[in-house]
């Protein structure tokens, strides 16, 4: 029996990990073989994935596994969702190529270790829900953007061009380079990563519940090694991988390097918010359970504060490897904190094998990653469904694959903003005398919009406005222009705000404006249905007595208005 949770508990349990939750439901020993053999399945997804990211990434591969290990390792442990396994995640590896160059790798050190405290602080102040308010458009835009991106990082390994010198940077300038080395191709490594794609798709097809990512890169290292084929390895790239982790150690830090790098912090911190709450919720799509999200930025923080302090890449929750411990029947987060072991025992005891590995096979691995990435069927929906958010998607991806991330995201994100206004601003209406004229007809010549018509019952003394729709900067030049095009003035005004449900300062200052000019024409105003919030405002403002006065509803707006305007008035009934 579950005792009822006082009502301090929901804000307490805000930020308790959901591996305290399943300890305390009772964790049993079938639980634990269950989320063995998931940890297992995703461990051996993540080995080449961990390893791929980090070199298109520009580091060293044993700072990919490293990463899924003490990232993964935290995340799991401390984080708010059940089965979310964190680590190195495709959509980093521009941001963190690009940091390096700029800063060193020292300098993305500390920007990881700055990213980290922004989602522990993001976290701690409960700020996660507004992370989700990111439009929908802009997500799928930044993610082909990028997918674009790592797949022509790939392009070398992929055909093993050999250029004439540093591979640029730029998409553009990348290209040309990769289109004048075109005729270095070496045919074998070309066969390799084709073989492997190959492989990896078939496989998915045919044997879903396989390994085809690891399958691929063994096949591909026997292959390579057995039939001493004339393709770079790791370990005619990096050397010898350690066999174990690094000792942990604070990056140089300085006020310069640390105002320098904060822009990549910060782009770090959002793009590692984002990722990982969206892979919350696909968790929960497929399980029905719920995650806490501000309980997930806090681990997220921690996990990206340790891994950088052992060396390693960003941290976050991964959408493709959290899917595969679900489907692996996971029931709790010991899956993902096994997952992180098993990778550790492979480095521990394995390391060696690792210098086998063709780059092709890895360039292969991402290929497939990207293709994955782009999201091609919901690109081509949005494009279809509305011309706003097309262009909201269309500019973030441009400004993503041309510019860099962060701008991408930046830019997506305030046309975004300015899209949901001007949607908003449309549903702003003002209606008098059965005509409905809506807000955005203040762009409209005055000669198109229908004159308000008066009561007879009024004689023409009276005249009401009924605004419908959220009262905000947005509509704010719209209603006051519409307010202020009344012809004939009558002797009282009544602005009816029942369909009002909220009101910013812009707007109520704007009606400040419209009701000084229609006194100023010698009419009365009384304002009534306001809710407390919205009368709040407006009083802030100056809508307030003598200016107007205020009423409940419509009908005791009228009374008041006759009384102000001097018709007789009949007694209200006493009751």
């Amino acid at each position: 029996m579950t005792l009822p949770s006082s009502p301090a508990a929901p804000q307490s349990s805000l930020f308790t990990p959901k591996l305290v939750t399943v300890l305390r439901e009772g964790y049993t020993l079938a639980r634990f073989r269950a989320d063995a053999v998931a940890g297992l399945t995703v461990a051996v997804v993540a080995l080449p994935l961990s390893m791929a990211i980090a070199i298109a990434s520009g580091t060293s591969p044993d700072r990919g596994l490293v990463t899924a290990i003490i990232g993964g390792f935290i995340i799991s442990a401390l984080g708010g969702s059940r089965f979310q396994i964190g680590g190195p995640a495709g959509a980093f590896i521009v941001l963190v190529a690009a940091t390096i160059v700029r800063h060193g790798y020292d300098g993305f050190l500390l920007a990881t270790i700055m990213a980290g405290l922004v989602l522990i602080l993001v976290g701690a102040l409960r700020l996660g829900t507004y992370i989700k308010f990111i439009p929908h458009p802009v997500t799928v835009g930044f993610t082909s953007g990028i997918a674009i991106i790592i797949f022509a990082s790939q392009i070398r390994d992929l055909l093993g061009l050999t250029l004439a010198g540093p591979e640029p940077a730029a998409l553009i300038p990348k290209l040309e380079a990769l289109g004048q080395s075109i005729n270095t191709i070496n045919p074998a490594a070309a066969i390799l990563s084709v073989s492997a794609i190959a492989l990896i798709v078939g496989l998915r097809r045919i044997r879903p519940n396989w390994p085809g990512f690891l399958i691929a890169v063994v096949l591909a290292a026997a292959a390579t090694t057995l039939l001493g084929l004339p393709i770079e390895t790791i370990g005619t790239r990096f050397g010898a991988i350690p066999d174990g982790l690094p000792a942990p150690r604070l990056p140089d830090i300085s006020l310069d390097t640390v105002i320098a790098v904060m822009p990549d912090a910060l782009a770090m911190a959002l793009l590692g918010g984002i990722e990982s709450l969206l892979s919350a919720v696909v968790a929960d799509t497929m399980t029905g359970r719920r995650h806490r999200s501000n309980c997930e930025l806090v681990a997220q923080g921690i996990a990206n504060v340790a891994a950088a302090l052992f060396g390693g890449l960003v941290a976050t929750g991964t959408i493709a490897r959290t899917a595969t411990n679900i489907r692996a029947g996971a029931t709790s987060p010991v899956s993902g904190i096994l997952h992180s072991v098993f990778l550790f025992l492979f480095l521990l005891f394995a390391a060696s094998l690792i210098a086998y590995v063709p780059l092709a096979v890895l360039a292969a691995v991402l290929a497939v990653v990207c293709w994955n990435m782009a999201e091609r069927h919901v690109f081509v929906q949005i494009l279809r469904q509305s011309r706003g958010e097309a262009l909201v998607l269309l500019a973030t991806f441009l400004v993503t694959i041309l510019h860099d991330l962060a701008m991408g995201i930046a830019v997506g994100v305030v046309m975004g903003s300015f899209l949901f206004m001007h949607r908003m601003a449309d549903l702003v209406s003002v209606s008098t005398g059965g005509a409905s004229i809506a807000a955005g007809s203040a762009d409209v010549p005055d000669s198109e919009v229908e004159a308000p018509t008066y009561s007879a019952s009024e004689n023409g003394d009276i005249l009401v406005y009924q605004i419908s729709g959220p009262l905000f900067f947005g509509a704010a030049s719209t209603i006051g222009a519409v307010l202020e095009r009344i012809g004939v003035f009558p002797k009282a005004v009544v602005l009816d705000l029942s369909r009002v449900p909220l009101a910013d300062s812009t707007a109520a200052l704007s009606l400040k404006l419209a009701v000084d000019t229609i006194r100023s024409n010698g009419a009365a105003v009384v304002v009534c249905g306001a809710r407390p919030e919205v009368r709040h405002i407006l009083k802030q403002e100056g809508v307030k007595p003598p200016i107007v006065s205020y009423a409940s509803d419509v009908d005791r707006a009228r009374t008041l208005a006759r009384r102000k305007i001097g018709v007789p008035v009949a007694p209200e009934p006493v009751s």
